[in-house]
């Protein structure tokens, strides 16, 4: 092959053993993710919210801003469910740029996966400990995902990945709620297809072993906008999409029809200050609709404790070093706007 193999890094259940789950936090885990299923199952009427940073680019900032989310859960606790965003894998369109947390835990210095993988799970250890969340990451990387699946409530398949038949076969055997993406093109069709694999067994190859899965029957759709054929961006949250997604849902007779409206990406043309508008756009449609307030189980907004973005080493402490995020006080007034919305 045409690379260089570097060293060989430890498999998920030896990096576990040196850095496990104690009693409590595995608690915490499996305690929110009852509380997801239930949502998604429609057992609870409360909204998910998937909040938090692009990418997570430096562990102090992260816990620093998910911590400021801690008293802000407590109040609007009867209404919504608030999951961080711990996202350690960033996908790039061209593969050029920072790739997250997972290949660079210092975006200043070069690639380090062994230490990448050391710290994503630390980074997703303490905000369970520190924090009492269980967080969202995404699967850009199905063979990685076994180095935190005991840390996590909810997981993404982006819009580069949801087509991949490993995302998912990988995501047929996640415990976990799993939100799948449209992909780029806008093609609900592909996000379908992909919840339906999700939702059905399978015997498949996965890190070296022969595995069969069980089936997630709570894999679900995730709205993130479209790009069309002359390379401009397009949303896909309004209220005819919405009811033409709960068509498709009812022709494919699926288990747990849901959705979640990424407020970001093509949705709002990559600029975050439009999440609080379609948040609350979504909302109206689910008013004036029965059938879409059962099917919209929640959203995903990008948030930090900066407005905006930077450059790798800006130097700005909480501040997005890749796609523009909503800063903490726009953010915090999100989230009790939505909880009156309600």
């Amino acid at each position: 092959m045409n690379m260089e193999f570097k060293r060989k890094l430890t498999i998920p259940m030896e990096t576990k053993e040196m850095y496990p789950l104690t009693g409590s936090m595995a608690a915490i885990v499996e305690k929110k993710t009852a509380e997801l299923k239930a949502i998604f199952s429609g057992r609870s009427d409360k909204l998910v919210l998937i909040i938090g940073p692009c990418s997570a680019d430096n562990e102090d900032s992260v816990i620093d801003y998910i911590s400021r989310l801690i008293p802000v859960q407590e109040k609007v606790k009867d209404k919504l469910l608030i999951v961080p965003r711990i996202y350690t894998n960033k996908a790039r369109t061209t593969g050029e740029g920072y790739k997250g947390l997972v290949h660079q835990p210092d975006p200043n210095a070069s690639p380090d996966l062994f230490k990448g993988i050391i710290a994503t799970r630390e980074l997703h250890m303490r905000a369970v400990k520190e924090t009492g969340f269980a967080c969202a990451d995404e699967m850009l990387y199905p063979e990685n995902f076994k180095y935190i699946d005991d840390l996590l409530a909810y997981v993404a398949v982006g819009a580069r990945s949801v087509e991949d038949q490993q995302h998912r076969l990988t995501a047929s055997a996640i415990e976990c709620p799993v939100g799948m993406k449209n992909p780029t093109s806008g093609d609900l069709s592909v996000m379908m297809n992909a919840i339906l694999a999700a939702q059905h067994q399978h015997d498949f190859i996965y890190r070296g072993w022969e595995g069969h899965s069980f089936g997630n029957p709570f894999a679900h759709a995730i709205l993130r906008g479209y790009v069309n054929r002359q390379g401009v961006t397009h949303p896909n949250y309004h209220y005819e999409t919405l009811i033409y997604l709960a068509e498709l849902y009812a022709k494919w007779d699926l288990k747990n029809p849901a959705v979640v409206i990424d407020c970001n990406h093509a949705n709002s043309g990559k600029n975050p200050f439009e999440q609080p508008r379609i948040l609350k756009d979504v909302l109206l449609s689910c008013n004036y609709s029965g059938d879409l307030k059962k099917m919209v189980k929640g959203f995903m907004v990008e948030s930090y404790i900066e407005d905006g973005n930077q450059p790798v080493g800006g130097g700005v402490y909480g501040k997005s070093i890749t796609d523009a995020c909503l800063g903490w006080e726009k953010s915090e007034r999100l989230i009790y706007e939505t909880a009156e919305m309600l």
